[in-house]
Parts: C-alpha cells; sequence; structure tokens
C-alpha cells in the first residue's frame, strides 16, 4: 500500500535534494504541500513528488530554469487534461455508435 502524504525529510531522502531546492520549487508554486494540525508540518503528496521528480530531471538534465520548468508542467497538465477530454468524446461517440444512434 502506497502512502498518501511524505514529510520534508522523506521526500529529501528520496529524491536526494537540498531543502533549499524544495522551498524554489515552493516559492515557484510548483509544489503546494498540505499543512497538518498542530504542529505546522508540511506534508508532499503524490501529485506533489511527481511534480518534483519532473522538475528535478528538467533542471538537471535539460538544464530548465525554475520559471521555465513551471510552464512545461502546466504545459503538460493541460495536455494531460485535454486528452482525457478527447478520449471522453471519442468513448462518448463510440457508445452512440454501438446503441444505434450514429449510423
Amino acid at each position: 500500500m502506497s502512502k498518501e502524504y511524505w514529510t520534508i525529510s522523506e521526500v529529501i531522502e528520496i529524491f536526494q535534494v537540498q531543502e533549499r531546492f524544495i522551498a524554489d520549487l515552493e516559492e515557484e508554486e510548483i509544489l503546494c504541500p498540505t499543512c497538518t494540525k498542530g504542529p505546522p508540518t508540511k506534508r508532499f503528496s503524490a501529485h506533489d513528488l511527481e511534480r518534483l521528480r519532473l522538475a528535478k530531471i528538467l533542471m538537471e538534465e535539460m538544464d530548465v530554469n525554475l520559471p521555465g520548468v513551471e510552464i512545461i508542467l502546466r504545459m503538460r497538465e493541460s495536455m494531460i487534461h485535454m486528452r482525457k477530454q478527447f478520449d471522453d468524446i471519442l468513448e462518448d461517440l463510440a457508445n452512440q455508435i454501438r446503441a444505434g444512434l450514429i449510423p
């Protein structure tokens, strides 16, 4: 079973990054950790971890700067959303054809 949230120390260990790198991603709003009740503890979701993984690749392997990473990730998410919409349209069309609504 996979965890729902990870602490900053777990994220640092998993990705072998500095805390400053994570703070920079937060400042650029690439990562948006949730804060838990009680002592203020940041928790990172699986979505945050995926964005961090992609940001690290873009910055280390492709030499993209932080604003570029933010733009690329936003465009990627838009493309994923459009693909889902397209898939939904195709599925609806296929269902209409099966039902005989479209000759």
